[in-house]
Formats: structure tokens, C-alpha cells, sequence
């Protein structure tokens, strides 16, 4: 057993965890944490794949995943702190 297919056995664990809490949570909070959760564990897949096969593309598809995962992340506290900010202003 390689270190690679450990990463992996976890990675699923981590992805039904996120699934889960992507269908059933009850915020929207919860819901983004969770995709920012498959978000990592496709990076975690991407690097174990990269391992295995030895091809550096995967860590190219890697970094990608992390960006947009960031990105989607920073947009997401933005609308929040908009949503916020705007329900203070009201009282």
C-alpha cells in the first residue's frame, strides 16, 4: 500500500463528508465551506495522481483547482460582508 492510495482512502472520506454537508447544511455558510472542502480534496486527488503516474500536468490542474477554489472563496466573503453590511444599515 503506497502512500498515494492512502491519500486517496482519505480524499473519499473527506469528499462524502463535503457532499453531505453540501446537501444537507443548513446555511449557506455551510454549504460554501463544503464545496471549498471538494475544492481541496480535488487537489488532494490531483497531487496523489501526479504521484502515481509521475506527469507534473496533474499539479498544473492542481494549482488551477486551488485558485479557483480561493477565488470562489474571497467572492463568497464578499457577498457576505455586502449582506451583512447592508442588513446594519437597515436598522
Amino acid at each position: 500500500m503506497t502512500a498515494a492510495s492512502v491519500f486517496v482512502g482519505l480524499a473519499t472520506l473527506a469528499a462524502l463528508a463535503g457532499f453531505y454537508r453540501l446537501l444537507v447544511g443548513p446555511t449557506a455558510a455551510d454549504r460554501v465551506i463544503a464545496l471549498d472542502l471538494l475544492f481541496a480534496v480535488g487537489v488532494v486527488l490531483c497531487i496523489c495522481a501526479a504521484l502515481a503516474s509521475g506527469s507534473a500536468a496533474f499539479l498544473d490542474v492542481a494549482i488551477g483547482l486551488a485558485l479557483v477554489g480561493f477565488v470562489g472563496t474571497i467572492a463568497w466573503a464578499r457577498l457576505v460582508e455586502d449582506q451583512v453590511s447592508g442588513q446594519e444599515d437597515d436598522r
